[in-house]
């Protein structure tokens, strides 16, 4: 760019000016910000949100002194799942650019991402790789899960839906087996212990022979406690075979990688954790009707070996026909013996049946909510008591401190005395010749001036 310099005398050698218009050099200008600032990171608080008709999102990105204009464009915006609101502190990245028609300097944004989200995102990355280099992800630690649990042990939020999810899908797959719930924390500074004291309470009560270890989706913020170390290696120590069930199918978390199988939601958690009984049923039906097609397979050939024999024995008829009634005979009692065994499985088949349409998983999810009311109740009460502890402990703090206060010193006939900063004067070295002092009695103040004594 060129700045005309102050005024001189037309002569050859004077330079030339070079003569901007308006557009060209807000254009240069545009040109010269974008070249210079290609991408940066800002941080700041939102304002002045607005999202007209077109889906383009314009705001206004400030700190404690200073602001600058964005714009969040509708095709930048389809990898962002961040909902934005007035006073939200984000992290923004894009190029710095000027609007040419009305010269406004402003950032051409193409992510938005919470403050902080970053941060999180760099500790993930440093623990994913600090696990892996000791191996803790290798699928030669990953334990089996039991075909059919008799119990099966849930580690999350009592209140949470993720628990509503996991006892529906439960229910409807396999009624069978025994639901453990041990309720904790899975949001929040405190969630992460929560979470390893449950996992540990379920390997030392030995209830269960699988773990779901999960919550519903969220933020990167919301799933962090299953991205602590300590429940990642809480994981890893437990002698129960561990389903890690956090957040949505797209939500990835230390947990996953460190538990014996990874689902990709609390209901799917559920779907691999247990067998579906219609498909055992069906498996069961199919076995019935190979073994009897299998025995009348074996019975005609041996009816056929039988026959051959009958074919090729040369004997007189008397000994032919003991050996053919003989034949009958054993033909009768293999029959006999295969029909008891038919009706035998068809009597077992019978009884599983019987058992299937008594079991009723609504008396089970019954229980399991009475069990939840009752765990509820408990925790009311338990917050209740110490709510009372506490302002019982408080009220007995209050009157010691009124028993040791100064005013109780005062009405036993002692003397306060303070300089004019308001400070108690403890020692005589402290007091200055004719310095003005306040003396507080138990019935008001008096002013003096102290005199040193030799």
């Amino acid at each position: 760019m060129f700045f005309d310099e102050s005024p001189q005398q037309p002569s050859q050698s004077a330079p030339t000016k070079h003569i901007f218009q308006v557009s060209q050099l807000n254009t240069l200008a545009k040109q010269t910000l974008e070249t210079e600032f290609a991408q940066v990171w800002v941080e700041g608080e939102i304002s002045n949100l607005s999202q007209p008709q077109s889906g383009h999102i314009y705001l206004t990105l400030k700190d404690s002194h200073a602001q600058v204009r964005g714009a969040f464009f509708k095709q930048s915006q389809r990898n962002s799942r961040i909902k934005l609101s007035n006073g939200q502190q984000v992290l923004i990245r894009g190029k710095v650019s000027l609007y040419a028609p009305r010269g406004d300097y402003q950032l051409i944004i193409s992510h938005i991402e919470p403050a902080g989200a970053g941060q999180l995102q760099q500790a993930f990355d440093q623990l994913k790789h600090k696990l892996q280099q000791e191996g803790l992800f290798d699928e030669s630690l990953k334990k089996a899960l039991p075909t059919i649990p008799k119990a099966i042990g849930i580690v999350t939020s009592a209140t949470g839906a993720a628990l509503h999810d996991i006892i529906n899908v439960l229910g409807r797959r396999f009624p069978w087996s025994e639901l453990i719930i041990y309720p904790t924390l899975v949001q929040g500074a405190t969630a992460a212990p929560a979470i390893v004291k449950a996992i540990q309470v379920a390997n030392a009560r030995k209830e269960t022979e699988v773990l779901i270890v999960g919550r519903g989706g969220g933020s990167l913020e919301d799933l962090w406690p299953f991205n602590e170390e300590i429940v990642a290696r809480a994981i890893i120590a437990s002698e129960l075979p561990i389903i890690s069930a956090v957040g949505h199918q797209t939500d990835f978390t230390i947990a996953d990688f460190v538990a014996d199988v990874r689902a990709p939601t609390p209901s799917a958690a559920a779907e691999i954790s247990t067998p579906d009984w219609q498909e055992l049923y069906s498996q069961f039906s199919g076995y019935e009707y190979h073994l009897t097609q299998l025995l009348n397979r074996q019975i005609h050939q041996h009816k056929l070996k039988l026959d051959a024999l009958a074919r090729h024995i040369k004997h007189p008829r008397s000994r032919l026909q003991e050996q053919m009634q003989r034949l009958d005979s054993l033909e009768m009692r293999l029959t006999r013996g295969l029909e008891r065994q038919q009706q035998l499985k068809h009597q077992r088949l019978e009884l599983l049946r019987t058992r299937l349409k008594q079991a009723n998983p609504a008396l089970s999810l019954k229980q399991n909510k009475q069990r939840l009311v009752q765990l509820e109740q408990q925790l009311l009460k338990a917050i209740t008591d110490k709510v009372k502890a506490n302002k019982l402990a408080l009220e007995h703090a209050s009157q010691r401190l009124v028993g040791i206060g100064p005013q109780r010193t005062l009405e036993r006939g002692f003397v306060i005395a303070q300089n004019k900063q308001g400070q108690v004067v403890k020692s005589k070295s402290d007091v200055k010749n004719n310095e003005a002092l306040t003396l507080r009695f138990k019935d008001g103040t008096l002013e003096v001036n102290a005199v040193a004594q030799p």
